[in-house]
């Protein structure tokens, strides 16, 4: 009881005022969380770049309603031998400027991507890409650096982009300012890009040639509104169509109001906390602010203490009002990889001080604690309540709550010891996840690109290097399941929750498919009647 007493203040509501926009039957005005970092879709792997990046770029392989591969650019894909995997093309396919799609833009978009990635980079999805060759204008093969079972799950965030517009904008130095001012983002989606002032409106005009069929709306705009009680007045008011990312109290609220509906859907993403294994780390202090002799989350011990005192149901019951569910491992339950042999995480007070003072720190330590603020539903608070769990066992908390154009650079340079976000598996395999995070950082085998905590577990990387390299469904899963369940009793990787998302319309408006990877697809939305 004494943490729910705790965590019932963190849900505070915040007003802030919006800018009035015009709304008619062939405009759909969107009022979203975060927008693009740039209009590169190159550029960046956060879900929120991605999901504006779909509205003007397609991707190879596309990633369905439930995350299931489904055809996208490519129409079908199989493994010729152990190094090469064959895909034909869509013929047809139109960019927004008339040129025709074919195989020497999925090339040029394979290689440029390792020029252009930014700090969250998106060099994961062609990590296993040794060289592409072109067959025929509509056949491409894909040679691996070794066997690689999973290359059509990375290629569902292959965004292809053409190759005339984009060729003199494919450095570092020139990329953003041929996306961003337009005439590089020339894409094969069902919009094209009319305007993008960021951190404001994205104005996009329906491509009638798209190959899937013409969308509902002639005009689409994305109104990036950060504050949850901002995009709901929004709402309300009639300035915007439709809202992502309501807010677990706003939700609450909606339960009694007729003239919204809410759209609820789980989400991909398992809020993880991360612990540095850096013998040297910069943000844990003794009691006193000094210096400590170790990095005491290097200690099994420590980090179990850490685990247990996350107390999840109440995590869920009063932080995010019901919108979620205890998280016992780095994916939901049923993908690919994810193994029913891990236990619920327990919270257990007591244990987790018995063990703080076996470790040798019964009078506790301090830490920094970072995460972000504006990305995902509930991401601050989430914060905020494990800031107060960590306190309750003598662990003192400096929570940090910052917004994401801060802290992703900032845990790109490894300046944080504990640190919270939302990884989402979007492809629905634990290659993606495990690969990213668990491996060990190695270049030479291109995984562990966002594994920032130093950890390693050589038998993970070995079942993961393996897994990589078979074919087999079955024998691949086993390998995955088990790299899991190394991964989880580690500790290093300590699963939170798993998110809930909310959308919400004006009642009677609008029909869509809520996504589990949460994007917000304007083609996929209809209206009503």
């Amino acid at each position: 009881m004494k943490a729910k007493q705790l965590l019932a203040s963190l849900a505070v509501a915040l007003g802030v005022a919006v800018s009035a926009a015009g709304v008619s039957a062939q405009t759909l005005t969107m009022g979203v969380r975060g927008g693009p970092e740039s209009l590169d879709p190159h550029y960046s792997a956060l879900g929120s770049h991605a999901e504006a990046a779909k509205h003007i770029f397609d991707t190879l392989v596309w990633s369905g309603d439930d995350l299931q591969i489904e055809p996208g650019l490519a129409t079908s894909w199989k493994p010729l031998n152990e190094t090469t995997w064959e895909f034909k093309l869509r013929e047809g396919v139109k960019f927004h400027d008339g040129s025709t799609f074919d195989a020497e833009d999925v090339k040029f978009s394979i290689e440029r991507i390792p020029a252009v990635s930014g700090p969250t980079t998106t060099t994961i999805y062609v990590r296993r890409v040794e060289s592409v060759e072109i067959i025929d204008p509509y056949t491409i093969h894909i040679h691996t650096n070794g066997p690689a079972a999973t290359l059509p799950y990375d290629f569902v965030r292959l965004f292809i982009v053409s190759a005339e517009a984009a060729k003199d904008y494919s450095t570092k130095e020139t990329a953003s300012a041929g996306f961003n001012g337009g005439p590089a983002a020339v894409g094969t989606g069902p919009y094209k890009l009319v305007s993008w002032e960021p951190k404001g409106d994205l104005v996009l005009e329906r491509f009638d040639d798209y190959w899937r069929g013409k969308g509902a709306w002639e005009k689409v705009i994305r109104k990036e509104i950060p504050n949850d009680s901002a995009r709901l007045a929004a709402l309300k008011a009639g300035q915007v169509d439709i809202i992502n990312y309501v807010s677990s109290v706003d939700y609450l609220a909606l339960q009694r109001d007729s003239s919204v509906d809410a759209v609820v859907g789980d989400s991909v993403y398992i809020m993880n906390l991360q612990l540095d294994q850096r013998p040297d780390t910069p943000k844990v202090y003794a009691m006193d602010g000094s210096k400590l002799a170790e990095n005491p989350l290097q200690n099994p011990k420590v980090r179990e203490a850490i685990d247990l005192a996350i107390d999840r149901e109440t995590m869920v019951d009063i932080v995010l009002e019901g919108l979620g569910k205890p998280a016992n491992q780095m994916m939901p339950a049923g993908f690919f990889g994810s193994s029913e042999k891990i236990p619920a995480r327990v919270h257990d007070s007591a244990k987790a001080k018995a063990l703080l003072a076996e470790a040798g720190y019964p009078d506790g330590f301090q830490m920094d604690l970072y995460c972000t603020s504006d990305r995902l539903p509930g991401d601050g608070a989430i914060c905020q309540g494990l800031g107060q769990m960590f306190s309750q066992i003598g662990i003192k908390t400096n929570v940090n709550a910052i917004s994401k154009t801060v802290y992703f650079p900032a845990q790109s340079r490894l300046e944080y010891s504990v640190f919270m976000n939302g990884w989402g598996t979007l492809t629905g395999e634990a290659s993606y996840t495990l690969g990213a995070l668990a491996h060990s950082n190695d270049p030479d085998v291109k995984m562990g690109a966002f594994n920032r905590v130093a950890y390693k577990n050589e038998k993970v990387d070995e079942l993961m290097e393996k897994g990589a390299m078979t074919l087999d469904a079955d024998a691949r899963r086993a390998l995955y399941e088990e790299a899991m369940e190394l991964t989880m009793a580690d500790r290093v990787y300590i699963p939170v929750v798993q998110l809930q998302t909310v959308w919400a319309t004006k009642a009677g408006k609008l029909s869509f498919p809520p996504r589990f990877d949460e994007d917000t697809l304007a083609f996929f939305i209809k209206p009503k009647g």
